[in-house]
């Protein structure tokens, strides 16, 4: 087996417990706010929007820095680094027992979240770009198994010992991933002529990212797709307690997210590969118009079973996404300067994570949670619209150079 796929493989697994990790409690931070103390709901909803968002308007700032000591020092440091990091503090959220102290386990855990988004750098730098789409699609397959999992077992423990223990098992979870990278991962660095090479300057980046165009619309495009899917997910435990009277709304939470990342995980492949084929911006147009088809109907069910129907089916679209333009960023960024290009990237990414629940629990306190599933099929659609009128602009530049 050559290093790569080992290194692929390695990283798929990784991803798998950080991506289960992660969503085991997640979906439930809600929920975890409601055992510090009786809260009326809209405290619980602005605060769960606070404490879900301060982690990723930190990692905003930070993604670049990360991005920009993996193209230096090597991917491997540093996801050792993050990973033994968000641990710690995932242990330390286990410990609070106000809102305060968790919202401050947030901000650290914002400085050295970047895992996945590093994974990602390490082997987009490996692979080359006619099968970008297909592998890092393949790597995608591992967060979003984790993603289907995490909310499942994650419920199933805090229904049963508490939200606690949830917390502690994610740390160990996150720290034998960290140990896989140590003991599994061999990096391929750049060979001696070119680590020689100056090395690329911030501003650089920023030139290169702003004078193409259809660069920079795809990095807004990232933020508008992780608005409109943060505005729900902080709230949808507390949609799910709305639409049952069962004793088991963390599971029942967990399932609802659990939807989506099984549609995620039957599709996520297929749609690198179709990129790869077809083109990545055409993809990403189809599947902006399938999520919000998906997402608006959400607002109008009844039922559970509805609400996990229809998770399902959006989950099939969104999973599509960021491998779409993590594909396409690996074909316009130089290779000199892919992580850190990659971590603006991410922290678009991370802005959207941000503004996304403070406009959701905004939306919810003023209109209700079902009004909040209508404005994310807006910024779908907003995104849909942008990134096609960027794909004609860039299209009436080439024949007109040409």
């Amino acid at each position: 087996m050559s290093q790569e796929k080992r290194n692929l493989y390695i990283m798929f697994v990784c991803n798998f417990l950080v991506g289960a990790s992660l969503t085991m409690i997640v979906p439930f931070l809600s929920l975890y706010i409601q055992t510090f103390g009786h809260f009326s709901d809209s405290y619980v909803q602005r605060w769960a929007g606070y404490i879900f968002g301060v982690t990723f308007l930190v990692a905003f700032f930070m993604s670049p820095i990360w991005g920009r000591i993996g193209d230096k020092y090597g991917f491997k440091p540093t996801l050792i680094i993050t990973g033994f990091g968000i641990a710690a503090s995932l242990f330390f959220m286990g410990l609070a027992n106000n809102v305060a102290t968790l919202f401050t386990t947030r901000i650290f855990m914002g400085i050295v979240t970047g895992f996945i988004p590093t994974s990602m750098a390490l082997i987009s730098k490996q692979t080359s770009k006619e099968e970008a789409g297909k592998v890092l699609g393949t790597l995608q397959m591992g967060n979003v198994s984790g993603n289907l999992f995490g909310p499942l077992i994650g419920g199933s423990i805090a229904d049963n010992f508490g939200f606690k223990y949830t917390f502690m098992i994610t740390a160990v979870a996150i720290s034998i991933a960290a140990l896989g990278v140590v003991f599994g991962i061999k990096e391929k660095r750049s060979d001696p002529a070119r680590r020689k090479e100056k090395p690329v300057s911030p501003l650089a980046v920023i030139k290169q990212i702003v004078s193409r165009r259809i660069l920079i619309t795809v990095m807004v495009i990232a933020l508008l797709i992780q608005m409109a899917n943060f505005c729900v997910q902080p709230l949808l435990a507390l949609y799910v307690s709305h639409l049952t009277s069962s004793g088991n709304i963390a599971f029942l939470s967990g399932l609802a997210f659990s939807a989506t990342g099984f549609g995620n995980l039957l599709l996520t492949r297929q749609w690198g590969m179709l990129g790869d084929k077809y083109g990545h911006a055409r993809i990403l147009l189809i599947l902006l118009v399938l999520a919000c088809a998906f997402m608006v109907p959400q607002a109008l069910v009844s039922h559970l079973w509805q609400l996990i129907i229809l998770r399902f089916l959006f989950g099939m679209v969104i999973g599509g996404m960021n491998p779409s333009i993590v594909a396409f960023i690996r074909l316009e960024a130089p290779l000199s300067m892919q992580g850190e290009v990659l971590g603006y990237n991410q922290s678009f990414r991370f802005l959207g994570n941000v503004t996304g629940p403070l406009i959701g629990g905004y939306v919810s306190v003023i209109s209700g949670i079902s009004s909040v599933f209508y404005v994310t099929g807006v910024l779908f659609l907003f995104a849909f619209a942008l990134l096609l009128y960027s794909v004609k602009s860039e299209q009436r530049r080439t024949v007109r150079e040409s």
